[in-house]
């Protein structure tokens, strides 16, 4: 089976499956740019709020296809080096993507496929899923922003850790650091996501626009430029139709209907 992104819609949120059961769901160029096309998609469709990203079966992903790698081996360090642009791509458009993205993790993680997951807002996984920064098994080094999320997200001494070693890691390790949001009963990690993202579709959706923005700056903004940053989302969600809905709603303890 030839590896695709899959697309499902449920209610306002957007699902993604990574498919190529085989290969435990491994990435490569096809997904990547799929997965950017189906994300610009979704960014401009108000009648999608949210985006799940899941595995097909009983594995999220195993990172990059190694027999693919190794065949980039006899090629010119260029098609590699394209090929990671174009995972980098990715992940940027999922960085900037003004809507939630929660990632629902069942079995393994590894390799770019955690990469994948730290890139995400959110992140829903079984209680048994493992997660793996896998590139040093096999002589190689972080790519998708994993180095770059992980030194934000712990300590760099664990970071290192995790990179160098590719030591697997339990959700329950990284649900105690913080990393993974909700721990669920294994089989469970995609209908405990898309009830998380219903909760989400019910708020205003420039507000989490607005605090996923303020939250990618933080990282390397100073303590006035984040003033300055809450203070522009702050009024202009105000005077958004959504500041009066969501304030009006409140006083008359009634529940708010947002607009796109």
């Amino acid at each position: 089976m030839t590896a695709q992104l899959k697309s499902a819609y449920q209610d306002q949120t957007l699902i993604l499956t990574l498919s190529d059961p085989a290969m435990r769901n491994a990435l490569g160029p096809a997904m990547y740019a799929a997965g950017t096309e189906a994300l610009l998609a979704a960014e401009s469709n108000p009648d999608i709020r949210s985006v799940v990203i899941c595995g097909e079966g009983d594995q999220f992903c195993a990172g990059g296809n190694l027999q693919r790698l190794l065949g980039n081996r006899q090629k010119a360090p260029e098609v590699q080096a394209e090929s990671i642009g174009n995972l980098h791509h990715w992940m940027e458009t999922l960085r900037s993507f003004p809507k939630p993205v929660i990632a629902a993790v069942e079995g393994a993680a590894a390799g770019a496929g955690f990469s994948l997951v730290m890139m995400c807002d959110l992140v829903v996984a079984a209680e048994n899923s493992i997660f793996v920064m896998a590139y040093s098994s096999v002589a190689l080094s972080p790519d998708g922003g994993a180095s770059w999320n992980l030194a934000r997200s712990v300590p760099r001494q664990l970071a290192n850790e995790w990179m160098m070693l590719g030591e697997r890691i339990p959700a329950t390790r990284l649900h105690q650091l913080g990393v993974v949001n909700r721990l669920t009963p294994p089989g469970s990690a995609l209908s405990e996501a898309l009830a998380l993202a219903q909760r989400l579709n019910a708020r205003a959706p420039n507000a989490l626009a607005s605090i996923k923005e303020l939250t990618h700056q933080a990282a390397t903004s100073t303590l006035d430029e984040a003033w300055q940053a809450e203070c522009h989302h702050f009024v202009e969600n105000l005077h958004h139709p959504n500041g009066g809905i969501g304030i009006e709603a409140f006083l008359q303890k009634q529940k708010a209907t947002y607009k796109p």
